[in-house]
């Protein structure tokens, strides 16, 4: 083997990327027909997000040896780093055709199911490469998280542990387990291993977001919105649209029973509120949480800054609300200030919105909308308050609930296309 083949792939191995791709890039100057140095390259350059880069070199490894599966592995990992599922699927199951007998393309094909929240199918993938090599590592892992997802969390618990007396310095199998404890309602347990995967593994993602929600479950209201999180995040795109949708018309449907049979309205009205308040919270409750979160010395320093920054402005927002709610209290429910609480509510939406959405094109247009949800806002304010000093304030009212209008059904609909945003896969 070329020797800056050699220490490409050591340095692929040991996650220096940058320097990996140094010397496949050298080896492949002396040897530019070679489909595994083109194969391993795509992948650095798909670890290190260049993946247009990573593409074309995949592509060229199976140009050069369409009969190589390691290249058809190679260009399905790039397909499903960029979150294209159909080109994955078709290229790792080509691998899988010429060489049934790697573990580690099982395990690609279970993550890909894993992607699109096929649990059972991602089940049979990582089974089907643990009966290739019961210790494989990766597939034990895949098989946990699928059993988690069917629901099967004591199988899952029992094959993390199995994972971790094998090899206990693994620090995904401790992120695995700790969320495995989350599943089961355990946070404190939970706590324990993703400490100890961020102790083996600082810069690991699963483990970071774990342990902030460990965090913050250990308060009784996020626990109860942290299964309802979990829940959703097995269910496919349909099951979560038909949960929304469901809850949606359901909220209708007590609409009408209120306005229909006055015996009946207090109990349709306090089940609205009750949908009302648990849906803002869905939106609220993680930046709430993580706002709640900087008070504690240990949680202070696992949050991100986007997570800082979000937890800001939900927390200025629900300020400025208790603000205006302050001078309800001074100066009467008939006074603009009951105007003001209400729209600093409704633009919670939108902005809690704003950091919903990933980074790139829809979190800037995102951005955007919630700045002329907030301007639409904030001009409702400035006509009703100014309309107070006026002999004759009919017009500038008019004018400020035209504004109000905008601004709650502008804050109402940001809710529908964050979900829509969400619940589609970003393409990269």
């Amino acid at each position: 083997m070329n020797p800056n083949l050699e220490r490409g792939l050591l340095l692929y191995q040991q996650s220096r990327y940058e320097l990996a791709e140094t010397e496949l890039r050298q080896a492949l100057a002396a040897d530019p027909h070679d489909a595994y140095g083109h194969a391993l390259l795509a992948l650095c350059l798909a670890r290190r997000e260049q993946f247009k880069d990573a593409t074309a070199e995949a592509e060229q490894a199976v140009h050069l040896a369409p009969d190589f599966a390691f290249a058809h592995y190679a260009l399905a990992h790039v397909w499903h780093d960029r979150n294209h599922p159909e080109p994955a699927f078709a290229a790792v199951n080509e691998a899988l055709r010429l060489d049934s007998a790697r573990p580690a393309y099982f395990a690609l094909l279970a993550n890909i199911h894993l992607g699109e929240s096929q649990w059972r199918e991602a089940l049979a993938a990582a089974e089907r490469g643990l009966e290739l090599d019961a210790e494989d590592i990766t597939c034990t892992n895949l098989r946990a998280i699928a059993l988690v997802k069917l629901g099967r969390k004591s199988e899952a618990g029992a094959t993390i542990d199995a994972a971790l007396r094998r090899n206990p310095d693994n620090a995904v199998s401790h992120a695995n387990q700790g969320w495995t404890y989350l599943e089961k309602n355990d946070p404190k347990r939970a706590l324990e291993h993703f400490r100890e995967a961020l102790r083996l593994e600082p810069e690991n993602e699963w483990a970071r977001r774990g342990i902030i929600e460990a965090l913050k479950a250990r308060h009784f209201i996020y626990a109860w919105m942290l299964r309802y999180f979990l829940f959703m995040g097995k269910l496919g795109r349909r099951g979560q649209w038909g949960i929304i949708l469901g809850a949606y018309f359901g909220n209708q449907v007590l609409r009408g029973i209120a306005a229909a049979s006055p015996a009946l309205a207090p109990w349709a009205t306090a089940l609205r509120v009750v949908y009302l308040v648990f849906a803002l919270m869905t939106w609220i409750a993680s930046p709430l949480f993580n706002l709640m979160l900087r008070l504690n010395r240990f949680g202070r320093l696992v949050l991100s800054r986007e997570e800082i920054i979000a937890s800001n402005w939900i927390g200025l927002i629900l300020l400025l609300g208790l603000l205006s709610l302050a001078g309800c209290a001074v100066y009467g429910l008939d006074t603009p200030w009951i105007m003001a609480a209400a729209i600093f509510g409704f633009l919670l939406l939108p902005v809690a919105g704003v950091f919903r959405c990933p980074e790139g094109a829809s979190r800037n247009l995102m951005t955007a909308y919630a700045a002329a949800t907030a301007a639409a806002g904030l001009a409702a304010m400035a006509f009703f308050f100014f309309a107070e000093t006026q002999p004759e304030p009919e017009a500038y009212r008019g004018i400020g609930g035209v504004c109000l209008l905008i601004c709650i059904l502008a804050a109402v609909i940001s809710s529908w296309i964050v979900n829509l945003v969400i619940t589609r896969r970003r393409r990269r």
